[in-house]
């Protein structure tokens, strides 16, 4: 466990008590049942901010009769407990298992509400969180204030892997991928033929990029397209029914790594970039230009790095 003793130390710590002493954000998640014993709890279809708390990603609940299982505990304490408490509340028992997707906070920083379940995730995940957990923390801190009160950075304390799994009588299928992070899981409960994508999957919302590596970003949606499912809950935006939103992301991932080699070739800084003309295909997504602009950040030096003629020697 990484704590976060004197949270904000020094200079830094001032602004944030000050702005956490008046603070009154409540987290009230809601679920939509999208099958039988399984339920869906939307994020906001938002970039990370201080006005959502943090609270963009999706969580599934499942009922077992081990206890609930949980996917992704979201971005802080407050909100996972108060999705811990909306999971007993539909499934008559408390959280017994919880499954992380991925490093990110905003799908990870909930654990601590979890103390009664066993939190699994991938080798990887758990090795990324104990190299970036503490920068994180800081980050979320400095942008969500109080909605982050109490929160430190749990790690997982069960090694998930590749294969099926019964819990509770609740068939799984775990998939170990990679590349939206360095360690993505992907589950499908084989009761309501349900994939649970994590950000390997967007669904009418731009992909982000922080940790990207797109070779395997590809292999992993070619994976997830060829495994037999009834509907998808993507880390980001609405259940997908229509079977649209791995090709989707596909889609965007693959105009943007040609659009910014192209822009690299043509001369372009990174400001200029940043303005490239979104295609109109892309008119409904959400976050566009917001996340072709992080993209940015992301790869263009190692494009350029890459491209560019070298002109000393």
């Amino acid at each position: 466990m990484i704590t976060r003793r004197g949270v904000l130390a020094g200079a830094l710590a001032v602004p944030v008590m000050a702005r956490a002493q008046g603070f009154a954000g409540t987290y009230a998640p809601e679920a939509t049942a999208i099958g039988d014993g399984i339920w869906m709890v939307p994020g906001a279809d938002e970039a990370l901010e201080f006005r959502n708390g943090g609270a963009i990603a999706n969580s599934v609940i499942m009922a077992s009769d081990a206890g609930a299982i949980v996917v992704d505990s979201g971005p802080s304490l407050g909100f996972g407990t108060a999705l811990a408490m909306l999971a007993q509340r539909l499934t008559g028992r408390a959280a017994a298992r919880v499954y992380i997707t991925h490093l990110h906070p905003d799908h990870s920083f909930g654990n601590g509400a979890f103390a009664g379940a066993e939190i699994h995730a991938l080798p990887g995940t758990r090795a990324d969180l104990e190299r970036d957990g503490a920068g994180f923390s800081d980050a979320m801190y400095r942008m969500l204030h109080g909605w982050m009160a109490g929160t430190e950075v749990i790690l997982p304390q069960a090694a998930a892997a590749e294969g099926a799994v019964s819990f509770g009588g609740r068939r799984l299928s775990l998939m170990a991928l990679s590349g939206h992070s360095a360690g993505d899981l992907a589950i499908l409960d084989e009761a309501s033929g349900t994939l649970i994508a994590g950000d390997l999957v967007f669904h009418n919302r731009a992909p982000a990029t922080p940790h990207a590596d797109l070779a395997s970003w590809y292999a992993a949606l070619d994976r997830l397209a060829a495994t037999p499912h009834r509907q998808c809950v993507p880390g980001h935006g609405p259940l997908d029914r229509g079977g649209i939103a791995i090709s989707q992301t596909r889609d965007w991932l693959r105009w943007l790594d040609e659009a910014l080699r192209e822009a690299v070739a043509g001369g372009l800084d990174m400001a200029e970039a940043a303005n490239l003309p979104i295609p109109a295909r892309f008119a409904g997504i959400a976050q566009a230009r917001y996340e072709l602009t992080r993209s940015v950040s992301h790869f263009y030096p190692r494009l350029e790095a890459q491209l560019l003629p070298r002109i000393d020697g």
